[in-house]
């Protein structure tokens, strides 16, 4: 009987042991996930986010937001919110016009690929550049537009007309326009920007250092993949990013076939100083932390 007794008590006694230890293990876990939540960014990577995927937050509070997570940029703002991204210590990393300028020329369907559009955005961009340089925003974006029957070549004629008008105010501001590559297989269809090749081949044209592309990786996934050495190979035409996971443009986490941490030293590797901007849309109730989970990983 004190046999048995003193192993059942030994046995108790490790029990106890392994719960404590699993115990204190978890809350060690738990507390590092914590500190490292609330730690301060490494530096290497300015971090931003599309205020379009946070839309159900009121714009003030998503800066705060931003602002506790470590983030410099809320992005795809226009000139009335620039002000406000003052007030919160923001910038935008990437703006566009207001709501109200949107369409008559201007929009992801119907833009510099279609010459009919041309005198209006010259008119919609000499307007906004200087608004842009004097809120201190280095970036404004643009669209190819659908292709509606045009090829290839006569897309990047057209768009190289319509760049060039705008491209003196740009230099003379400081501001560059960023022509977006999205998808035409899943979320744009027709869109002709949809290659990387095409996006340098236009940048070429243009011939300004002031008009370059901004590479989407969750769209340039979808299109070409090879995404690591897309980047190396065209760079110096990429003046701004894109995150999103792939398949389904939510968290970029481990749900999703993008290995984020390796495409972001591959573009700090570049030489790259600009931003990182998350563009997916958040799955989980928690938006916030779904951001904040973003940017941790991003920040390499």
């Amino acid at each position: 009987m004190e046999k048995t007794f003193s192993r059942r008590a030994a046995l108790q006694g490790v029990g106890a042991v392994t719960a404590t230890m699993l115990t204190s293990s978890l809350s060690n876990r738990i507390e590092a996930a914590d500190t490292q939540m609330g730690a301060a960014l490494k530096g290497r990577v300015n971090h931003s986010a599309c205020r379009w995927c946070y839309d159900s937050i009121p714009f003030e509070d998503l800066c705060k937001s931003a602002k506790e997570i470590g983030m410099q940029s809320l992005e795809l703002t226009g000139p009335s919110e620039w002000e406000i991204l003052k007030k919160y210590g923001l910038t935008a990393a990437i703006g566009w016009p207001e709501a109200n300028n949107w369409g008559n020329g201007m929009g992801l369907t119907s833009c510099f690929n279609n010459v009919k559009n041309h005198d209006a955005l010259v008119t919609l961009y000499e307007d906004l550049i200087p608004k842009a340089a004097k809120a201190g925003i280095k970036n404004l974006i643009t669209f190819s537009g659908n292709r509606n029957g045009l090829s290839d070549e006569d897309g990047l004629i057209n768009c190289k007309k319509g760049l060039q008008r705008i491209m003196k105010t740009a230099e003379k501001y400081d501001v560059t326009i960023t022509m977006e590559l999205l998808n035409s297989k899943v979320n744009h269809r027709d869109y002709q920007c949809d290659h990387t090749d095409w996006g340098a081949a236009l940048c070429e044209m243009v011939g300004s250092d002031k008009f370059k592309l901004l590479y989407d990786i969750y769209h340039m996934q979808i299109m070409e993949g090879d995404v690591i050495a897309t980047i190396k190979k065209y760079s110096q035409y990429i003046s701004h990013y894109h995150t999103g996971g792939v398949p389904g443009r939510h968290e970029i986490d481990d749900t999703q076939e993008l290995n984020y941490p390796a495409i972001m030293k591959a573009i700090v590797d570049t030489g790259y100083k600009g931003f990182i901007g998350q563009e997916f849309i958040p799955a989980k109730t928690d938006k916030i932390a779904s951001l904040k989970q973003g940017v941790l990983i991003c920040d390499v």
